[in-house]
């Protein structure tokens, strides 16, 4: 079990650099599992850690004979990161959105939702845990924390299960797609997800299936997929790995125009991006964005929690034949990554409240 908050000093474990950043794996995670009667999804039990590298699930468990989960990679995933500002302390960046993005993917695929402080006490003890692996101020990288949750009970009937795990694992992270600009290829071939399906959500169907099309993009030379809606296959959802952003630039105007797809995740990141151009006087229009209007954007931004901000130098689609040309790391990249990371690493004053301080 975990010792009591007073237990803990004010201040994180110092970091011990002589610790691999890219390939060292993190010492623990935050756990809180329930069996309780399907009417009483609100008894979730205090969390507690444990070091084991490996889960412990029936062979039957709903996770994988139902596919009821709400977790990483395979499954869904709602990430966020911590980061050191230049006194060395840890800050958290906006974990509470991320904890109501995944109260929002349990309750569709019929799990309880993880109530806010429970999310919140297990991210800050893994954090806290594993303090010794978010890297210095100086070096360009986060620890990348992973909640996720699933169906632990044993059964194969096609109904809610009566138990359930959440857990926490955090793991050393550099920036997904680099510093460079990046080649996106429209996905013609296949729908992410159904307009009216599961794209809106965090959860593993929308991501595990994308993989193998991902891995020969990458063969032809692009990095990321950019996913369009079923019906039409004229408006934009997202990138594979990220929200699309497309910045217009006219005279004496800066529009950001936010991709409005219920088939696509809320990006935290790109509603972070939309604050803070709001905040600087530009226009932000959220809405329907068609492949048509490519060419009206001056640049193009992916944005994700692992994949920062990055700039999109090019969109590709084969079925037309058609390659629509950005500004590559263009100015409003330049001031709305700037400003982001800046608010994240604690090197500018956060108006918004986002970073929450890794303390007692």
């Amino acid at each position: 079990m975990i010792p009591p908050k007073s237990d803990y000093s004010k201040s994180p474990p110092p970091l011990k650099r002589e610790k691999g950043f890219v390939t060292s794996s993190s010492d623990g995670q935050f756990r809180s599992s329930s069996r309780i009667p399907r009417s009483q999804y609100t008894a979730w039990p205090p969390a507690y850690t444990t070091v084991s590298k490996y889960l412990k699930a029936f062979k039957v468990a709903t996770a994988w004979s139902l596919g009821i989960k709400n977790t990483v990679k395979t499954n869904a995933r709602n990430w966020n990161e911590a980061r050191r500002d230049p006194n060395g302390e840890i800050l958290i960046f906006r974990p509470d959105a991320s904890a109501a993005r995944m109260r929002k993917s349990a309750a569709f695929v019929s799990m309880p939702e993880v109530p806010e402080d429970l999310f919140l006490e297990s991210v800050y003890l893994a954090v806290r845990r594993n303090a010794e692996y978010v890297c210095p101020h100086e070096v360009e990288g986060s620890l990348y924390i992973r909640p996720f949750q699933f169906g632990s009970s044993c059964q194969i009937g096609l109904e809610p299960p009566d138990e359930f795990l959440f857990c926490v694992f955090v793991q050393p992270h550099i920036g997904f797609h680099g510093r460079g600009a990046i080649k996106a290829l429209v996905l013609d071939e296949f729908d992410r997800a159904a307009t009216r399906g599961s794209g809106a959500v965090k959860v593993g169907c929308n991501y595990a299936p994308v993989i193998r099309w991902t891995t020969e993009a990458r063969k032809e030379g692009y990095n990321v997929l950019l996913h369009v809606d079923s019906q039409t296959q004229t408006e934009i959802d997202e990138f594979s790995t990220s929200g699309f952003i497309g910045i217009q630039n006219g005279e004496g105007e800066t529009v950001v125009v936010i991709a409005n797809s219920k088939a696509a995740i809320e990006s935290i990141t790109t509603d972070s991006a939309a604050k803070i151009a709001a905040a600087l006087g530009w226009r932000v229009e959220k809405r329907t964005v068609r492949l048509a209007e490519l060419p009206t954007f001056t640049e193009v931004l992916a944005a994700g929690t692992a994949s920062g901000l990055a700039p999109v130098s090019s969109i590709h689609r084969k079925s037309t034949k058609e390659t629509f040309e950005f500004l590559p790391g263009g100015s409003s990249y330049q001031t709305l990554w700037g400003k982001l990371k800046s608010i994240q690493n604690g090197t500018a004053v956060d108006d918004f409240g986002w970073c929450h301080k890794l303390l007692e």
